[in-house]
């Protein structure tokens, strides 16, 4: 059984946490997101990926970034070659975010690598890594925990909320999300000849 305390956000202090580069930094990005990635206007991709690799992200070849993607520190952001993110997607990168290659983030999602010990009093930040690893789908509305690694080729239904790390090659669905079916690598051989 867990145990809930009385909260006092009067003594919360995350003056601990390391946000992984200065205020200024921090402050800069902020207002080019809000003009370049946090808007409806359909600046290009390209644009998009040479910013965020100018605050530290490490992006491969041939991303695409749509339409109001908030990404909280670029700095702590790693994507592979062939990704996609959708319209509204939220990455909170509080902790480390790696996104293999060959990854589609449906419009809505929502990676989180920031959560809260209610056990305390003081309401402690807790903060882990995600990874996305390759040939992955995070279908729209899906919600991943911190701490969570979906495996390869696994998808991630939409509207999903992802708690604990994806086997490779399964389909998770549902509140808390479960395992509901093993997929199957088909060959471009078989599909040719099929």
């Amino acid at each position: 059984m867990l145990t809930w305390l009385e909260m006092n956000l009067s003594i919360y202090d995350n003056s601990d946490f390391d946000r992984g580069a200065p205020r200024w930094k921090e402050a800069l990005w902020v207002g080019i997101r809000s003009i370049f990635f946090q808007t409806p206007w359909p600046w290009p991709s390209k644009l998009r990926v040479a910013l965020l690799r100018a605050f530290g992200a490490r992006i491969g070849r041939n991303v695409v970034i749509r339409s109001n993607v908030n990404i909280s520190f670029p700095w702590r952001l790693t994507i592979g070659d062939h990704v996609w993110i959708g319209e509204d997607v939220g990455i909170l990168s509080l902790a480390p975010v790696t996104i293999g290659s060959n990854v589609c983030i449906s419009q809505r999602a929502y990676l989180c690598t920031g959560s809260h010990d209610f056990r305390r009093e003081d309401f402690k930040l807790v903060v882990e890594p995600i990874k996305i690893e390759s040939e992955c789908w995070i279908a729209a509305a899906a919600f991943i925990a911190p701490g969570v690694q979906v495996g390869s080729r696994a998808v991630v239904s939409a509207g999903a909320v992802v708690f604990e790390d994806v086997l490779p090659n399964t389909l998770v669905r549902g509140n808390p999300a479960e395992a509901t079916t093993r997929l199957k690598l088909e060959s471009r051989k078989e599909k040719t000849m099929g």
